[in-house]
């Protein structure tokens, strides 16, 4: 896979364009944001002016990509804080339940397509498809009221919405904004059991996602090393099944797993919208859901951009860590 900084720089510059270019056209006028419905035309007319709307878009465009390049992203009309502030406070949220979601998917995933693989045309095979299957047709939304409906409200085994009970809200210093860690560091265990069952839910069912994904492809991967010539040599040789599975397959899809993690992390990360308002999850899902809803642009563009931005990132860290691994690919 290729990979130059220029490509990179045109893909940022081209997500601020589109960024930009959705908020100007999006049926929601931003001045009325600021000073409210009420307010006379002359304030509206001096508010239209003051924030740059009566130049041309391109202009506008280039007094906001100045603004984003020195890390500027506005003032939330949501919650009067400057935007950068907001996404500071709201991403560890993301990156925590989308890191353990990815998790779940890897140990669950990896194992599974590699099992359906070995067992291909069983009904463990059946079964990895199955369950990968559903996992591409569930809506979340359904997947997620029915797990707080049973999990939560029936059986009590997991905490409810929010990342803490009320109970432990605020009581662990705010160090990395990811609750389980920051609680760990604490030493307050209280509370880390507490957090662990308000995101052991959520994390699960993005978990599922991301291991119908995962064990999809490392089935693919897996059945293709397996049919080939020097697996059936290993075998002749009289080596194990076991280090003909681990040590020879499945240590030539290890650099190609690595680019399918990345990608299933990054879609967790973006696309945990939907979970994050069923859990009333504090993430940046639900910053950028609540900011569109009050027509506040600033917050919605920022959200946007710095959530493509750690796409862009980690499709980068993967496609040099495919390269470091594999030489060949360079």
């Amino acid at each position: 896979m290729a990979f130059s900084l220029g490509s990179i720089l045109v893909t940022m510059l081209g997500l601020l364009f589109v960024t930009f270019v959705i908020g100007r056209v999006m049926p929601l006028d931003p001045v009325l944001a600021v000073i409210g419905e009420q307010a006379s035309k002359a304030t509206y007319d001096a508010t239209y002016h003051a924030m740059g709307l009566d130049k041309p878009i391109l202009v506008q465009f280039l007094y906001y990509l100045n603004d984003v390049i020195h890390g500027n992203f506005g003032v939330s009309t949501l919650t009067s804080h400057p935007v950068i502030d907001d996404i500071r406070r709201v991403f560890p949220a993301t990156l925590e339940l989308a890191t353990l979601g990815t998790i779940i998917g890897i140990v669950v995933g990896v194992p599974l397509g590699v099992l359906a693989a070995v067992k291909r045309g069983s009904w463990i095979d059946q079964l990895a498809r199955v369950v990968a299957l559903v996992g591409y047709s569930m809506p979340i939304f359904w997947l997620g009221l029915v797990g707080l409906l049973v999990f939560y409200g029936i059986l009590g085994w997991v905490g409810g919405p929010g990342r803490v009970s009320v109970f432990y809200d605020g009581m662990v210093p705010n160090v990395t904004g990811m609750i389980l860690i920051d609680a760990s560091l604490a030493g307050d265990w209280d509370v880390f059991w507490d957090a662990m069952s308000h995101i052991i839910l959520p994390a699960s069912i993005l978990g599922y996602y991301s291991l119908a994904y995962i064990s999809r492809m490392t089935r693919s991967f897996m059945l293709e090393q397996l049919s080939a010539e020097y697996i059936t040599t290993a075998r002749v040789k009289g080596m194990s099944e076991r280090a003909v599975i681990w040590r020879h397959a499945f240590g030539n899809i290890g650099v190609q797993l690595i680019t399918v993690i990345a990608l299933s992390y990054a879609n967790l990360l973006e696309g945990s919208v939907l979970t994050e308002i069923i859990f009333s999850w504090p993430g940046i899902g639900q910053y950028i859901t609540n900011a569109l809803l009050s027509a506040d642009m600033n917050a919605v563009m920022g959200g946007t951009i710095v959530v493509g931005l750690v796409f862009v990132l980690l499709n980068v860290f993967s496609d040099l860590l495919y390269r470091f691994l594999d030489p060949r690919a360079s």
